[in-house]
Formats: C-alpha cells, sequence, structure tokens
C-alpha cells in the first residue's frame, strides 16, 4: 500500500544514511521500526534470557539489579558471546 508521511527533515535524512548503511531500502527501514513499535513485547525474540529482558519499551535490555552499573566492558563481552549474525538476528529480529 501506497501512503504519504510529512517527516522531519533530520530523520528523513538519518533514516536514508541508516538504510546505506544497512544495504537495505528506506521502506525496509520504516517497516522494521513500524514492526518493533506495534509487536508486543512478550513476542520479541531473547537470544540470551539469562543476559537480557524485555524491557517496558520493547526493547531487549542488559539484565541487572538495582544500583548495578553496567560497563562497557561487561556490553563487549556479551557482544562477543553472540556470533555475528546472532547478534544481527537479535537486533534485527524480522530480517532473517
Amino acid at each position: 500500500m501506497k501512503i504519504t508521511l510529512d517527516l522531519n527533515d533530520e530523520l528523513l535524512i538519518e533514516a536514508k544514511t541508516l538504510a546505506v548503511r544497512r544495504k537495505t531500502t528506506l521502506k525496509a527501514i520504516v517497516e522494521s521500526a513500524l514492526r518493533r513499535e506495534i509487536r508486543p513485547a512478550a513476542e520479541m525474540e531473547n537470544p540470551d534470557p539469562e543476559k537480557l529482558e524485555v524491557g517496558p519499551l520493547g526493547f531487549l535490555v542488559l539484565k541487572r539489579k538495582p544500583g548495578d552499573t553496567i560497563s562497557f566492558e561487561t556490553i563487549k563481552a556479551i557482544q562477543d558471546d553472540f556470533e555475528g549474525e546472532e547478534l544481527q538476528r537479535a537486533i534485527h529480529p524480522r530480517r532473517a
């Protein structure tokens, strides 16, 4: 279905730039963003339930206890645990 959207110029430029970096289309970027926004948080695939959880806004977040600090090293270690393709599936679940 074709529609017309009135987008902020800066947002459109950012979206087009992202599409180029990901070697995809602006349409694919918009569809992916809409799917993430519409999809209930419970449907999100969690690649590592021990380390990650679906946050209140539907994004994967690192599990932590109140007061815990998450360092860059912790984030890097989790990224290193995932293979490249597996990490991309976690970040962009509909793109497989």
